[in-house]
């Protein structure tokens, strides 16, 4: 398998796991924290893409983000300047107002394509390319990696909360 091939089935891959962890779940299981101060379903999910964008879009090819450009803060109905991450305490995740599953799904939707597209444009020789990241230059592999991996874990969590909700294996 060429390169390119398996960094897009790898995010193809993720995108998959996260669409089988999502199955069947209602807008009261993806709003449910176990506790107070607990990140629900869909804050986790909102969490993930907005992630996404942000890597493919503002990190990588120096954009704007489609949370800026396709306004999808009015969609989900969030403020402009949620992150969905980096909460002061718990009081700020148990605010966050978990959008509807189909507005973050569609918001998704729009960020997997263009990550898609974007890793189209790529050849090998792209992947060494070094990109300047908060913690210093590191091979854009390795952010592609950082951006399918981070997926995947959290994956993982949606699948627990989801056991947790309903039980093992429902």
């Amino acid at each position: 398998m060429e390169v390119m091939e398996f960094i897009k089935a790898q995010i193809e891959g993720a995108d998959m796991g996260i669409k089988r962890a999502m199955e069947t779940l209602t807008q009261e299981e993806i709003a449910w924290q176990p506790k107070s101060g607990a990140n629900s379903i869909g804050l986790i999910l909102f969490h993930v893409y907005k992630a996404e964008d942000m890597f493919i879009h503002q990190m990588l090819q120096q954009k704007p983000t489609l949370w800026e450009t396709g306004k999808w803060y009015d969609k989900l109905g969030l403020p402009a300047t949620e992150e969905g991450a980096h909460f002061e305490g718990p009081e700020q995740v148990d605010a966050f107002k978990v959008p509807k599953l189909q507005a973050i799904n569609d918001y998704g939707a729009a960020v997997r394509k263009d990550t898609l597209a974007y890793v189209g444009t790529l050849k090998p020789a792209d992947l060494d390319k070094k990109i300047e990241m908060r913690f210093g230059p590191m091979p854009l592999a390795m952010v592609i990696n950082i951006l399918v991996s981070h997926a995947a874990q959290h994956t993982g969590e949606i699948s627990y909360i989801r056991g947790l909700k309903r039980g093992m294996d429902k």
